[in-house]
């Protein structure tokens, strides 16, 4: 049995809000469900503990006995051991069952251990959401300079790329990302965000509801003030537009109605009400 410390120590439910949740805001918590008669428990658990001894106090190694804390692993969906999860910031962020690799243990730490350029990204994401995208850039560019591996501060640049008007550049920096990375949800959002942003060109969202009043039969009219009521957060009329496009020009760049449609989805996410509710509207004409 590996001799508990401060990063290595055994956990209950009596003390896993403190020993996991609370000390996840400061450091990844990687927690280990094993069982006494797991083989497979008992080989990998001398890896998880040289590891975070090499980590050096940047990551904590909780175990938890899952004959002993069944309802723990019940809470957490443990169905084989060993199962090892990653909290971050009060959530599992990433886990493993099995016997892994130390490179691939290494990994999932690497993914979520505190990095020099993480201060830079905070500051950015806080200029972000504060709405100084321009700002936001800078200091992304920073990050990425000082961590050119660390491929979720690309992903975040992008992001302050195509909040500042800079589509071309945001494609630019997701182009750089390995493929894996490209089925994460932020990646693929902003691959849906593109379409809109792309399509709209910059254009006015007043001169491009004038043009469909003008000629509410326009197809290419429809598609770019979908585009515009999607990024003015105008969802619903967005979604109509696209729907009208479906009906009236499937012909248009190969169903562009349809293609709109889809990436309102990705940009919504699968739990919005509006979802539902045209993806069957969207169904009903395509069958």
């Amino acid at each position: 049995m590996v001799e508990a410390t401060n990063d290595l120590l055994d956990v209950t439910a009596g003390n896993f809000e403190a020993a996991v949740i609370e000390e996840s805001f400061r450091r990844p918590v990687l927690v280990d469900f094993w069982a006494d008669w797991c083989a497979p428990c008992k080989m990998l658990m001398p890896v998880l503990a040289k590891l975070v001894d090499e980590y050096g106090g940047k990551v904590r190694l909780a175990k938890v006995n899952s004959d002993e804390q069944q309802g723990l692993a019940s809470q957490f969906g443990v169905r084989s051991l060993p199962t090892v999860m990653c909290f971050r910031h009060g959530q599992p962020v990433d886990q493993f069952m099995g016997v892994q690799p130390e490179s691939a243990i290494r990994a999932i730490i690497d993914r979520h251990v505190e990095r020099p350029s993480d201060r830079i990204r905070e500051q950015a994401l806080a200029k972000l959401e504060a709405g100084d995208a321009a700002g936001a850039v800078a200091d992304m560019q920073s990050a990425v300079a000082s961590d050119p591996d660390h491929h979720a501060l690309k992903v975040d640049l992008a992001r302050a790329l195509l909040d500042a008007g800079d589509p071309e550049g945001a494609e630019a920096q997701l182009n750089l990302l390995p493929m894996d990375v490209h089925e994460q949800e932020a990646v693929k959002q902003l691959r849906a965000r593109l379409v809109f942003a792309k399509t709209l060109s910059g254009a006015d969202l007043a001169a491009l509801e004038q043009v469909v009043r003008d000629n509410e039969d326009d197809p290419e009219g429809l598609e770019r003030l979908a585009a515009a009521y999607m990024v003015a957060g105008r969802n619903e009329e967005a979604l109509e537009l696209y729907l009208k496009l479906m009906q009236r020009h499937r012909g248009y760049k190969e169903n562009a109605g349809h293609k709109g449609m889809l990436a309102a989805f990705e940009v919504l996410g699968p739990r919005h009400e509006l979802v539902n509710q045209y993806r069957r509207k969207m169904v009903s004409l395509l069958y």
